[in-house]
């Protein structure tokens, strides 16, 4: 979660913006360092679950405050979008 309280010192910034893009490259590579494979198709995966209104997203917005999953959901669009 704690990547999660980093963006949402973001949530100022558009989900485009190179500071909230880093934050995506830096998510992909923690899931992948130490959980699994984290190809742009799970990563999309995620962050359409991140916003999904489901208990994530309310996990996700009390770490980070709220609308940093919204934010989440968004920026991995973008990031998968790009690559």
């Amino acid at each position: 979660m704690q990547l999660f309280v980093q963006l949402g010192a973001m949530l100022d910034k558009a989900p485009e913006s190179p500071e909230v893009q880093a934050w995506v490259a830096d998510l992909q590579s923690y899931i992948t360092r130490y959980y699994y494979r984290c190809t742009p198709q799970v990563l999309r995966g995620l962050g359409q679950m991140y916003a999904d209104g489901s208990s994530m997203t309310d996990n996700i917005d009390r770490a980070g405050g709220s609308g940093t999953a919204e934010l989440a959901h968004h920026a991995i669009e973008y990031y998968c979008n790009q690559i």
